[in-house]
């Protein structure tokens, strides 16, 4: 499988760190991005070929993976049109949809829409994936297969539903960030180092998700059984109950799709 990257940031990056010798041969992915710097780096450290403008290597692509801003999408679009043929178009553009990326290379129509998160930076990343009506059966595995590189896949009914995905496990990891920086904070203000706190809390963390992710329980069973009534949990549990905390963090997640649904329309408009 021969596989083009428009764009060469983070997460490109990552991606290429999964598929160079596994999924796709060094030779076999290609990578345009106007930063010479970051094409040096990843030449160097993948084998893989490059350049600063798009050129035949995208033209003879199985799969075109955009993997720019959002913003710069309808620009990178207009470039790319007359080296669209009957590739597959992966994009991790947050919020730009499947018809306007059809749109704006000409009705193409084979497109697969894709949601990644941070976490594939490490191999452990989630993304929520979506296809156009006119996506082949080879061509979902080969979007497959690009995007297990990074971590797992979650192939959603329909794109609609990547607002609500980009609202749980896109935007996931700084949710998780801001309560580990919550408890780092009650830490040290119950006597504890900044240093002890965090460490106790990321080991929490990593510890209870393992315990989930293992468990074939629901996790307000596994909740219910660390939590004595009357003892030190109870009480923390009891005082988010009365603050409303389960209630304002389903608030703010409804708002983060809300978000994505919004932005999804204004860069339509481009």
């Amino acid at each position: 499988m021969k596989i083009a990257f428009i764009g060469g940031g983070n997460m490109a990056t990552a991606m290429i760190g999964g598929l160079a010798g596994k999924v796709a041969s060094p030779q076999d992915i290609h990578v345009v991005d106007l930063n010479a710097g970051a094409l040096q780096s990843l030449k160097d450290k993948f084998g893989v070929s490059t350049a600063t403008a798009i050129d035949g290597a995208v033209a003879s692509a199985d799969v075109v993976l955009l993997a720019v801003k959002p913003q710069q999408l309808p620009e990178v679009a207009a470039l790319l049109k007359p080296f669209i043929g009957a590739q597959l178009v992966l994009s991790i553009a947050a919020g730009i949809r499947i018809a306007d990326i059809s749109r704006w290379l000409d009705g193409h129509q084979a497109v697969v829409r894709a949601m990644p998160n941070t976490p594939a930076l490490i191999g452990r990343g989630i993304t929520g994936v979506a296809a156009g009506a006119q996506v082949s059966t080879l061509q979902r595995a080969q979007a497959d297969s690009i995007l297990k590189a990074t971590g797992e896949t979650l192939w959603v009914a329909g794109e609609d539903q990547l607002d609500a995905v980009t609202a749980i496990s896109g935007s996931g990891p700084a949710y998780v960030f801001y309560f580990l920086e919550a408890m780092e904070k009650a830490a040290v203000e119950l006597g504890l180092s900044p240093a002890d706190g965090m460490q106790l809390a990321k080991a929490t963390f990593e510890g209870a998700t393992e315990l989930a992710r293992r468990s074939e329980e629901p996790v307000a069973t596994l909740r219910e059984r660390v939590t004595s009534k009357g003892g030190t949990t109870y009480a923390a549990l009891t005082s988010m109950e009365r603050a409303g905390v389960k209630e304002s963090i389903v608030t703010a997640l409804k708002a983060a799709a809300a978000r994505s649904k919004e932005l999804g329309d204004e860069f339509g408009k481009a």
